[in-house]
């Protein structure tokens, strides 16, 4: 079992909730908390009991406010390149998972923060949240896939516009431009989530896992989408759960799921 210093962890009714838990630091990405947050997500694999999670940052006022500044200033070119790799490595453990994740976003999601975010399948901000990649502020880049990530989610134009800038935008201009799926009051903001995952955790877990592979194969160049969508619904044709699923609906009875 892993320990957690910088995380809080709590599994409820088949949701494994994971909380940055540094509000005296605006919940900022340390070294160690990324390494924190690979541990929670192979957790999230392993565990057949954990059917989806919702990452949020402790306190009212951020997410995650970026990473951590005093150690992203003592890099050097070969600890920056490795540094960087070793967060892109965790985020796309994320983006890759077969279980859902969502991004409860209660305030500053920053820098490394938005790249969090970005990294979830979905991205709930509750009215207070601010969503910017500053990191030119610093005379740097976004490291743990901000470039690639909101190009994707926003377009070229505006996300160029953005990292450029630094310029921070509210969560109806989030939502507005794709960055978010929903806003609302930072009260209503984990119910919100736990509603929709409840609503994914009712369908078939393998057409879910199967859906964000097939949807992540889009931004691989190596891959040819739509044969990779093609080899998915072969698969789930010949699953127990496409069975359950066709019985059900034949049936006019609600599916019970296996995931197998």
């Amino acid at each position: 079992m892993a320990i957690y210093e910088n995380l809080l962890l709590d599994q409820q009714n088949g949701i494994l909730f994971i909380t940055i838990n540094r509000a005296d630091k605006l919940n900022a990405l340390s070294i160690d908390t990324v390494k924190e947050i690979r541990n929670a997500m192979q957790q999230v694999y392993d565990d057949a009991s954990i059917k989806g999670a919702i990452i949020t940052g402790a306190g009212p006022k951020a997410f995650v406010a970026g990473a951590d500044i005093s150690e992203i200033a003592e890099l050097s070119e070969v600890t920056a390149r490795s540094f960087a790799e070793r967060g892109q490595d965790v985020f796309a453990m994320i983006e890759r998972s077969n279980k859902p994740v969502i991004a409860a976003v209660n305030g500053f999601a920053l820098g490394g923060g938005c790249e969090l975010a970005m990294a979830c399948h979905i991205r709930v901000a509750a009215e207070n949240a601010k969503f910017g990649q500053p990191e030119v502020n610093l005379g740097i880049i976004p490291g743990y896939g901000g470039t690639q990530r909101l190009t994707q989610l926003i377009g070229k134009g505006k996300a160029v516009e953005l990292m450029m800038t630094a310029d921070m935008i509210n969560a109806q201009e989030a939502l507005q431009l794709g960055l978010a799926n929903h806003v609302v009051p930072q009260e209503q903001l984990m119910d919100k989530c736990v509603e929709i995952m409840g609503k994914i955790m009712s369908k078939a877990p393998l057409a879910i896992g199967l859906v964000i592979e097939c949807v992540n194969a889009v931004f691989n160049n190596d891959e040819n989408g739509y044969q990779t969508e093609a080899n998915a619904f072969a698969r789930c044709c010949t699953s127990e759960d496409f069975v359950e699923g066709t019985s059900a609906f034949i049936e006019k009875r609600k599916a019970n799921f296996a995931g197998n």
